[in-house]
């Protein structure tokens, strides 16, 4: 038996991602449609008809030029998820993201509207979007909003919806055209080396590609002590805490680890907590 393939969780999240996309983008064509009979409705009552095709350009135009950026928009959201630890730096990059996302907006659907209008021999100013920012602001702030609340929600659900990950108790090590099947159970602890992790058995150190990161997803039972190590909760014999809040960690094996004092917390509250081994 193998880990999981974290490949077949990252074809998930972008699934996932692309259906948000797609209710995001239906949602919005809603939108679209009302915003065209409303436009048309609205210039009839008070005396300014114009023909359909004009309110069509203007909120289609908008509307693919929000297709386009929902993608940078959702990787922003990715990258700087929810931090309640950390509101300020969260709120000014998303405030920023927010402010580039709304020129970047008006300024594209100012020139596709310019370019539509020039294939049947009208004129539309390209800059006259951008003159009329502040309105359009508004309205672009709370789709960014929007995203901003809903993208992580959607994340969150369907994390809950995915399998549950086998136990892995056997890690298949690949070298070329040859292939260890190590036991997950005789690695004591994983450093990071470049593009490959070393996976340290106490008997040898077998080198594996992978970064750190994948291997702490992928390894029920350890958790990461310093940036470039993780250790198995069950091979920890002591901790030592230093005065500056670095500590050492002695082995089951008499090997001692050098652990960050940024990973206390975690290591105290986790990694000898019974309660917080895996099932």
């Amino acid at each position: 038996m193998t880990t999981r393939d974290r490949s077949g969780e990252g074809d998930r999240d972008r699934r996932g991602d692309l259906l948000f996309m797609g209710l995001f983008m239906l949602f919005a064509g809603g939108v679209i449609i009302v915003d065209i009979f409303t436009v048309l409705h609205d210039r009839a009552r008070f005396g300014q008809p114009v023909a359909w095709w004009e309110p069509t350009v203007w909120e289609v135009s908008s509307g693919l030029v929000l297709a386009v950026l929902l993608p940078a928009m959702l990787w922003l959201i990715r990258r700087w998820p929810p931090r309640p630890e950390r509101p300020f730096p969260w709120g000014a990059v998303h405030i920023a993201g927010g402010l580039a996302f709304s020129l970047v907006h008006v300024v594209a659907m100012g020139l596709l509207r310019s370019a539509a209008y020039s294939l049947v021999g009208g004129v539309y100013d390209a800059l006259g979007p951008l003159g009329d920012w502040p309105y359009e602001l508004r309205k672009d702030l709370l789709i960014y909003c929007g995203a901003l609340v809903c993208y992580p929600l959607w994340r969150q659900f369907r994390a809950r919806q995915a399998p549950a990950a086998p136990q892995a108790d056997i890690l298949e090590v690949r070298d070329g055209a040859r292939r260890v099947f190590l036991p997950v159970g005789n690695i004591r602890w994983v450093e990071a080396a470049g593009n490959y992790v070393e996976l340290h058995t106490g008997e040898e150190a077998v080198l594996h590609r992978a970064s750190l990161a994948q291997m702490e997803r992928r390894l029920a039972g350890f958790v990461r002590i310093h940036r470039s190590r993780l250790v198995s909760r069950a091979a920890i014999a002591e901790v030592e805490t230093k005065s500056s809040g670095d500590f050492n960690l002695r082995l089951t094996s008499g090997e001692s680890l050098a652990g960050s004092r940024r990973f206390r917390a975690g290591l105290l509250s986790r990694a000898l907590d019974p309660a917080a081994a895996p099932d």
